[in-house]
């Protein structure tokens, strides 16, 4: 079986199902108490909505919530998707990355950032927020924050702010694997979990190993069960990686 398919990610989903874990959104973990084992599911959709939609369907019929956060940008921002989505009562936030767009520019990147958290909740009353990694400029959209404070704007939580990654095992796809920190410039976080795994189906053979809290961050461009679409994902990405790791390097 091909990693990164609809078919890999049911699978890896069915199974956490099968072990007791409970799904949350982001919102839904930063406003409830809960208790046991439990995964914080999020998706960053970059680009390609219409695979978040895949997934958003797929976790539809499985029973499960996730977060999905929408770029303002053209190939992320697309409405009669992000109103789909949140019909199917996922939980919608903003991916921003003001910082970055407005080339660091902290005055007019708020001003972008208020103009367009009002714009995403017309669709879903916002609360979370989560920010862009921006991989090829030079801005951290999160050092927005250090002027600011995103909750005067109704804003409750930001994942790299709010959660305790020294309680969480944080599993993200950047990279297109799920080992991606050499090729990461900012998807990263310090966890006291050393768990590591290379594909999906490593994460799948060893889910008895998996401590009881985890935050799942995927990227659904990269989930595709078509081989054309697949292939070319496969290809960008590797190219991607070899320029991400000399950034990372120098």
């Amino acid at each position: 079986m091909r990693d990164f398919t609809l078919s890999a990610y049911k699978t890896l989903l069915t199974t956490l199902k099968s072990r007791g874990y409970q799904f949350l959104t982001f919102e839904q973990f930063l406003t409830t108490t809960k208790g046991g084992k439990q995964i914080i599911l999020r998706h960053d959709v970059d680009d390609l909505p219409i695979n978040s939609l895949n997934t958003a369907l797929l976790e539809k019929e499985l029973g499960i919530r996730s977060s999905y956060y929408f770029r303002i940008v053209k190939q992320s921002n697309h409405p009669e998707i992000i109103r789909t989505i949140a019909d199917l009562n996922h939980e919608i936030g903003y991916h921003y990355e003001d910082l970055a767009l407005a080339k660091g520019d902290k005055e007019l990147a708020l001003k972008h950032f208020i103009e367009n958290l009002t714009y995403f909740r017309q669709y879903y009353p916002v609360r979370t927020i989560c920010m862009h990694g921006s991989p090829m400029t030079a801005w951290d959209n999160r050092t927005l924050w250090d002027n600011y404070k995103y909750t005067d704007y109704g804003v409750i939580g930001e994942p790299y702010f709010e959660t305790d990654f020294s309680k969480f095992l944080y599993l993200t796809d950047t990279g297109r694997r799920w080992n991606g920190a050499k090729v990461s410039i900012r998807d990263k976080v310090r966890s006291s979990s050393k768990q590591e795994y290379r594909t999906t189906f490593d994460i799948v053979e060893n889910i008895d190993e998996l401590p009881d809290q985890i935050m799942i961050t995927t990227h659904p461009q990269r989930w595709e069960n078509n081989l054309f679409p697949w292939m070319k994902e496969l290809v960008f990405q590797n190219i991607k990686n070899q320029i991400k790791r000399l950034i990372v390097k120098n």
